[in-house]
């Protein structure tokens, strides 16, 4: 498969008070065309201010930096802003964590829907109204035409995030990345978006990374899965070989924490992942996971090397490797 996004040693530093917050801390991602990249991690752990870094929407203070961040062949690093902001919307697309603040409450829904399209082709507003109709029908909401006289605060929850959907896709792009779409959805709800998500990611062909903390959304949606903590990604590997043979003690403590039917007893406990995130603030020397690790040892406070443990799993874990016995059984 072609590569669509390829970052290497990606950086985000945000100054602070007390010093500075190294909140991503040289990630290294590839996106395949048409491929669904899920990025996992709990809360915290620098996955939306990665998409943030990738789409070049970071706070003004912040400080981005890599080795490259290239887009189709394209390093966006050295671009200059105007040419970022034409492929922003165009080619490369976001959905927003919250649709309520991803919308503007002072525009109709056809207004912004038309917007997003005709700000990146030459479109008249007859073609633009046509498009939006269509692809929130594809989107999932009913009555689409007359939905673009209405405001956002007239829709549900739900109605909205398909809103927000239809507008990442009004241009077409490559590449969406959606940052943690279904958060703010009940269940059902969040079943149809994900479903939705992943039908319309197949017929546009276009590339995903989703951004979630929610396994068992992983495991619904996605190709391929990197997990990140402390602002580092750990480990990268297809779905299918992520949940059946998690390598990181970090992803094998997430597993653990999630209930098993037939297997976790009614009244019994959960399991947990013992201790807290390390502070991000100024270096953080070696794996930002020892202090919670159960396999630590004295080479964990030095440099940390990424292991690769087949064709597209890797792991970034100083016991795996030191000890290729226990690589080949994780």
């Amino acid at each position: 498969m072609e590569t669509l996004l390829d970052v290497k040693n990606l950086r985000v530093d945000l100054p602070t008070p007390n010093g500075m917050l190294h909140a991503v801390r040289g990630i290294d991602l590839q996106v395949q065309r048409g491929e669904m990249l899920c990025l996992v991690g709990e809360s915290g752990c620098g996955k939306s201010m990665t998409s943030l870094a990738l789409m070049g929407l970071l706070p003004r203070k912040a400080i981005r930096s890599a080795d490259h961040i290239r887009f189709d062949g394209i390093d966006l690093q050295t671009l200059p802003e105007r040419k970022v902001a034409a492929l922003r919307g165009a080619r490369m697309s976001m959905v927003f964590q919250e649709p309520m603040t991803a919308l503007n409450p002072s525009y109709t829904l056809g207004d912004q829907l038309c917007e997003a399209l005709r700000a990146h082709r030459k479109v008249s507003m007859a073609q633009a109204r046509e498009r939006a109709v269509y692809l929130l029908e594809r989107a999932g909401v009913p009555q689409a035409a007359d939905r673009l006289r209405q405001y956002p605060h007239q829709l549900s929850g739900g109605l909205r995030q398909r809103v927000v959907i239809a507008m990442a896709l009004m241009c077409e792009p490559d590449l969406i990345i959606a940052d943690e779409p279904t958060t703010a959805l009940d269940v059902t709800i969040q079943a149809q978006i994900l479903r939705l998500i992943r039908e319309l990611q197949k017929e546009f062909g276009t590339a995903v990374v989703f951004i979630t903390h929610d396994l068992g959304v992983v495991a619904r949606i996605a190709d391929r899965v990197a997990v990140m903590y402390a602002g580092e990604v750990v480990e990268t590997a297809p779905v299918a070989e992520m949940f059946a043979r998690p390598s990181h003690p970090y992803t094998r403590g997430l597993l653990n924490c999630i209930p098993v039917r037939g297997k976790t007893l009614p009244g019994s406990h959960l399991q947990a992942i013992p201790g807290v995130v390390p502070s991000l603030v100024g270096e953080v020397q070696g794996c930002a996971f020892a202090n919670r690790c159960p396999q630590v040892q004295a080479a964990c406070s030095s440099s940390v090397p990424y292991v690769a443990l087949s064709g597209q799993h890797a792991v970034r874990c100083v016991a795996l490797a030191s000890n290729p016995i226990l690589a080949e059984a994780a």
